[in-house]
Parts: structure tokens; C-alpha cells; sequence
């Protein structure tokens, strides 16, 4: 078996309601599909985090090394293409656009042995996981307050017991926002918060020490991602365990947050770290770090199987009777494209969503949905 081919499907959907986190408007849902067609006939999906454009670029120019080689020597073709351009992307597209082909190669692998991928990957430690609601961005024209806690209301409402928000938009706009929604969503429903970066961290110490009365579960990236010692500074100096993860890309950077001992819950997405293969590894340095490990997810249902299955494979940390599953993160905000490119959703029922059990992936992608959203 031998890879014939690579292509990319970009996908995007004009908003009429744009939506903003701390530093950017999302006008438009843009996201990028990777399918690799092996000589067989057999096709493997995968899925990149971040700018659709870039990673389609990226991709083209990773394919040249990776067409003609087995689709299962996933390891050694990771390493060779990383080797190739890490002298100029040891973190960024060279990741992202790395991690959609990397996923696309356990998609393959796991079609080929007849086998879901977290069974190829070591095996389940649970394949029923429950799930957060992710919303909360601030809606342009409304009153942050008010239409953050409605919606929050509205996913207790469909069985989620965490939500998620997005905060940066001023302190003291922040903690009204932060309030209405622990009044609206009751005292026993866990609640996270993330700045999406957008503090310095004499402000990000502000927000964690008068929202902590709230009861937050963590305070997802406060600074900037490159600013480890702020993370620190952070953690000691309010009372909220500090996340962040999602834009350190490879094990490497991970390792150096770690080190640093900058978050106390770790947050790599396997559509940008540099896929299953590298995620599995960072499973092994958050338990020797001793560092929760809660991953991010964003995307399209492709990025929410490739999660389900990462899920699936974290051990329970430590183990007890009362072992803890990491929470899946499940983003609600709007994007028609997230189901439709799969013949069946993958959706929650009270909170839960199981873990696709077919082989690979277990998705079968929809192209009537790849044709709809691509780009006019």
C-alpha cells in the first residue's frame, strides 16, 4: 500500500453575525480538511487548527515527501517532513499542517488493521466522555453580560454541566460578565473562563483574584503564549489553576511550558500540535510534570473525532477509584459545516459524546457537505 496523493479541502461560511474573542472578529468559519488517497482506494481524513490558507500551502508543499511512501509508517514520515522545515517552523504551520496529514495517516492505519485509532494507539480508558460547552464569545452590538449569561443558561439547559466563556474585554467588563453567568447557570454547574490571551499580567492577577469567588474550575490562557514567566507570575499570585496550551505547538514548546511550570492544566489540540503521534507523546510528558492534561478542540467534526480519540487514550491521572476523565471540550458557536461534512453527527446526548467506535477515525466524510462550503 502506498500513498497516491494529498489534497486539501478548504471550507468557509460568511457570518451574518460576527463574533469576537479578546483580540480578533470572526466575520467567516474557515477550516481546512486533509485527504490522503493511498493506491488501494483507501482514504484518510485529517484536520489542521488555524489559518486555512497557510496549512493549505503547507500541506502542498509536505506532499511531495510523503507521495509514494506506506501511509503506515506514520513515526518516520513525521519525523522526516519535521526534520525538513524545522529550521524555519519549529512551532506554527509547519505543526499545524503537519497534524492534519499525521491524523490522516491514523485514519488510514486504522481502516487498514479494521480498527478504531484509540484501539491502534495503546487502547481505551473510556469511550463515553463527558463534554464543556464552549460560547461565550462577545457579540457585536450586545451586551456581553447579559447575552453570554442566556446562552450559557441555554446550554445547562441541554445537559451540559461546564460551560466555558470568553473574557479580555476589560476587567471590570469581565467581572460583570463573570457574575451574571455564575447567577444564571447556578452554583453546581462547573465554569471555566479563557482570555484567549488578551491581558497583560498585572490585569490577568486582577481578574483571577475577584473572580475567584465564583468558582472557577481554570482561567484559560490570561498572556500571551510566548510570556511563561507572566504564566507563572499568574498562578502564584491568584487562586484559579492557570490553562493554556492550544498555540504551543510540538512537544518541545510543551515541554518548555511545562518546565517552566507556567499552567497547571495543559491544553494541546491534536489538529495543531502535530497530531495524534505528538500528542500521544505529550500525554507522557504532562504525568511526569505531574500537570492535568484537558485538550483543546476547534473545528469540524473531523477535529472532534481526532479529540474524541486522543480522549479516549489519556489514563486516568492519578489513578483512584475516583479517577477523573478530562472534560471534552465541545464549541457551540455557530458553524453549519461543522456536521456537514460527516454522513453522521457526532453530537451530545446530556452532555456525553461517545467515541466514534468504527475503524479508523469511525466518520465516513460527506462530500455533498465539502462541495457546499467550499469557497465560491
Amino acid at each position: 500500500m502506498r500513498i497516491a496523493g494529498i489534497k486539501t479541502h478548504l471550507l468557509n461560511h460568511h457570518l451574518s453575525a460576527p463574533f469576537q474573542s479578546s483580540f480578533s472578529t470572526f466575520h467567516a468559519r474557515t477550516h481546512l480538511l486533509v485527504e490522503i488517497i493511498c493506491e488501494d482506494g483507501t482514504i484518510g481524513w485529517g484536520e489542521c487548527l488555524g489559518p486555512a490558507d497557510i496549512n493549505a500551502s503547507v500541506v502542498a508543499s509536505m506532499a511531495k515527501m510523503i507521495v509514494g511512501r506506506n501511509p503506515l509508517d506514520i513515526e518516520p514520515i513525521w519525523l522526516d517532513v519535521y526534520n525538513q522545515y524545522r529550521d524555519q517552523g519549529q512551532r506554527g504551520p509547519i505543526h499545524t499542517a503537519l497534524s492534519g496529514i499525521d491524523i490522516a495517516l491514523w485514519d488510514i492505519a486504522g481502516k487498514h488493521f479494521g480498527a478504531p485509532v484509540y484501539q491502534l494507539m495503546g487502547g481505551a480508558h473510556r469511550t463515553r466522555i463527558a463534554a464543556y460547552a464552549t460560547g461565550g464569545f462577545r457579540a457585536e452590538g450586545k451586551d456581553h453580560a447579559e447575552h453570554c449569561a442566556k446562552e450559557m443558561a441555554g446550554y445547562v439547559a441541554e445537559g451540559f454541566t461546564a460551560v466555558k466563556i470568553k473574557i479580555g474585554y476589560g476587567v471590570e467588563s469581565d467581572i460583570a460578565t463573570i457574575e451574571a453567568v455564575r447567577q444564571a447557570i447556578g452554583p453546581d454547574v462547573t465554569f471555566m473562563i479563557d482570555a484567549n490571551h488578551g491581558y497583560d499580567a498585572i490585569d490577568a492577577i486582577e481578574i483571577g483574584r475577584r473572580a475567584g469567588q465564583y468558582n472557577i474550575e481554570w482561567f484559560e490562557e490570561p498572556v500571551i503564549p510566548e510570556a511563561l514567566t507572566s504564566y507563572r507570575e499568574i498562578r502564584k499570585a491568584q487562586s484559579i489553576p492557570v490553562a493554556g496550551g492550544e498555540t504551543w505547538h510540538g512537544r518541545w514548546a510543551i515541554a518548555q511550558a511545562l518546565e517552566a511550570r507556567a499552567v497547571d492544566i495543559i491544553q494541546p489540540d491534536v489538529c495543531g500540535v502535530g497530531g495524534l503521534s505528538e500528542a500521544r507523546k505529550i500525554i507522557t510528558l504532562a504525568e511526569i510534570h505531574h500537570v492535568r492534561l484537558v485538550p483543546h478542540v476547534w473545528g469540524t467534526a473531523v477535529a472532534l473525532a481526532a479529540g474524541l480519540h486522543f480522549h479516549a487514550i489519556i489514563p486516568p491521572a492519578p489513578p483512584s477509584h475516583e479517577a477523573r476523565s478530562p472534560r471534552l471540550e465541545f464549541d457551540r458557536t455557530h458553524n453549519p459545516f461543522r456536521q456537514a461534512v460527516i454522513c453522521k453527527p457526532i453530537e451530545h446526548v446530556d452532555g456525553m459524546v461517545e467515541v466514534p467506535g468504527g475503524p479508523g477515525l469511525g466518520i465516513e466524510i460527506d462530500r455533498r457537505g465539502l462541495e457546499e462550503f467550499a469557497p465560491k
